[in-house]
């Protein structure tokens, strides 16, 4: 898909629903013109729109074709007023073997729909506020229109959404960033709204990111797995540009088949020749270099604070993700080790590094590849694992999916079965037998060699042959690898032989961001007014390493 997947957060068998809502004042006007979307479920590539906007005399018309998973869309079209008040909405499609149609005209405040599945038509009339926006679940051409409403919108706005032809939902928006994105011969500056919809017994949160033309350019909702990308932004060329540091220049690393990018952040000032390095490792999914998760660019923000300590900062892009080469179909948590230890080898090599004094900082998932790397390459003298698990990947996940479900207001029974499929899925995938019974879109998700690694990762397997010294830091309010982990780390490591030392610290009201939050959870982040990392996370990282 966060694509947001953050860190080690995979919950396969945990299906949730969306739709969405808001008012807002009058935005500038689009610029017609056709896009490419890509659509992604948890992170597979599971279809394709074309969109097309047109404006006429009387308004103007968003439509789109495609297909996404085992929906065909034959037509998509809903027509607004110059100022966009919705008039007509047409929708043909099927979903398997059912075929079925939309047709909805719309007044001031109603909407009379006519639906017709199987053969069977029935009518629907609903009451909508004036100026809604139609969103019909599943149908992403219709975020054109909502673009339009949020680029008009700031903080605290409220949009009301149409469902068509279910209900009329609200949608507020909680924060704007400015961002820019680099792609091949341009950077595109964007806005990204962090909403929040009401939805019919739940909440969504999501992120649509709106261009400067006031066309819409990407949407994600963690809580479903979804993800819908330009086809512009979608390539691995395309990243978004944080804030920089001072100090930054970016570099090209090169390795076996393909390139790997990164950003060198050196300290400020005229120091000693030779730096003492610390190389920065994200955690899961395709998070680039900055690590910019929920608004949060961490790890351009860890970088700059090492630096203004002492040490020079690598922080880069994954394989496959923003500038880096490679692809991520059969990558597995072995290479994205192999990778790290080939960075590790370049930076020894330059003349502004000390070769005796290379650490890694590993995030989340990034510290259980930096111990795999830690156990083959004697180059690294220490390791900092910040976030990270102390149990298999496979016990994590479970224990992730049983928070998430805790949450929820649904029955013992169907939360129990919820478990019983992750158990089922997680062990076909480690087995590979039983992978036939899986329902094919969850098995196109689970199947693949990454997640297979990350299952099948024992940090007690790693550890024995981690000699190097340890830095183990832990928040205290982080749901997503609660702190336990970092005292099953400790005790790993402290059991090891003609090994280095070790020590925890412990980061209280700190999450999995690295931020100050209230409760940890992932429904938080998006609310989070502070968006800076915790000082003493650099702080503790770079006394211990001076030690």
């Amino acid at each position: 898909m966060q694509r947001l997947r953050h860190c080690t957060a995979v919950i396969l068998a945990l299906l949730v629903t969306a739709a969405a809502s808001a008012q807002t004042p009058a935005a500038p006007a689009p610029e017609p013109g056709d896009a490419t979307f890509e659509v992604f479920l948890r992170g597979a590539a599971t279809g394709r729109i074309v969109v097309h906007l047109t404006r006429t005399p009387a308004g103007w018309t968003i439509s789109s074709t495609g297909r996404i998973g085992d929906l065909v869309t034959n037509r998509f079209e809903v027509k607004y007023s110059p100022d966009w008040q919705p008039t007509d909405l047409r929708i043909e499609a099927s979903q398997g073997q059912k075929q079925f149609q939309i047709s909805t005209s719309f007044g001031v405040t109603t909407a009379i729909n006519e639906i017709t599945q199987n053969g069977a038509t029935s009518a629907k009339t609903d009451q909508v506020s004036a100026r809604t926006v139609v969103l019909p679940n599943n149908f992403f051409a219709a975020y054109e229109a909502l673009a339009v409403r949020l680029a008009g919108s700031d903080v605290g706005a409220e949009i009301p959404l149409y469902v068509a032809p279910a209900a009329e939902v609200k949608l507020s928006v909680v924060s704007v960033t400015p961002e820019s994105i680099r792609v091949p011969g341009a950077t595109i500056s964007t806005r990204k709204y962090a909403v929040r919809i009401q939805n019919i017994g739940a909440t969504i949160d999501a992120t649509i990111t709106v261009d400067g033309r006031s066309r819409f350019a990407r949407l994600e909702m963690p809580a479903a797995g979804v993800s819908v990308v330009r086809n512009d932004l979608a390539g691995v060329s395309a990243r978004t540009v944080a804030a920089r540091n001072p100090t930054d220049s970016d570099v090209t690393i090169p390795g076996i088949g393909f390139n790997l990018a990164g950003t060198l952040t050196v300290p400020p000032g005229v120091g000693r020749l030779r730096h003492p390095a610390i190389v920065l490792v994200a955690g899961s999914g395709p998070v680039d270099r900055d690590e910019s998760v929920a608004g949060i660019p961490i790890f351009s923000q860890l970088a700059g604070a090492l630096a203004e300590r002492g040490f020079l900062v690598l922080r880069y892009d994954k394989r496959g993700v923003g500038q880096s080469g490679g692809r991520t179909e059969t990558v597995t948590l072995q290479d994205y080790a192999d990778d790290l230890v080939g960075i590790v080898k370049w930076l020894a090599k330059r003349d502004d590094v000390d070769s005796r004094r290379i650490a890694v900082v590993g995030h989340s998932e990034g510290g259980s590849v930096a111990m795999l790397a830690g156990a083959k390459e004697k180059r690294i003298a220490s390791l900092v694992l910040v976030a990270t698990i102390g149990s298999t990947g496979a016990d994590l996940i479970l224990e992730q999916q049983k928070h998430v479900l805790d949450g929820m207001t649904i029955p013992d029974a169907e939360r129990q079965a919820k478990i019983e499929l992750q158990k089922k899925i997680q062990q076909a995938v480690i087995t590979q037998q039983g992978l036939e019974g899986l329902p094919p879109d969850v098995r196109k998700q689970a199947d693949t060699p990454w997640f297979r690694s990350l299952l099948m990762f024992d940090p007690a397997r790693v550890m024995p042959n981690v000699k190097q010294p340890l830095l183990i830091v832990q928040g205290d309010l982080d749901t997503q690898v609660p702190p336990a982990n970092a005292e099953k780390l400790a005790e790993m490591a402290r059991a090891r032989k003609k090994a280095g030392p070790v020590d925890v610290v412990h980061l209280p009201g700190i999450n999995h961001l690295l931020v100050h939050a209230t409760t940890g959870e992932v429904s938080e982040y998006p609310d989070l007014p502070d968006k800076t990392i915790n000082p003493e996370v650099a702080d503790r990282i770079a006394t211990w390493l001076k030690k």
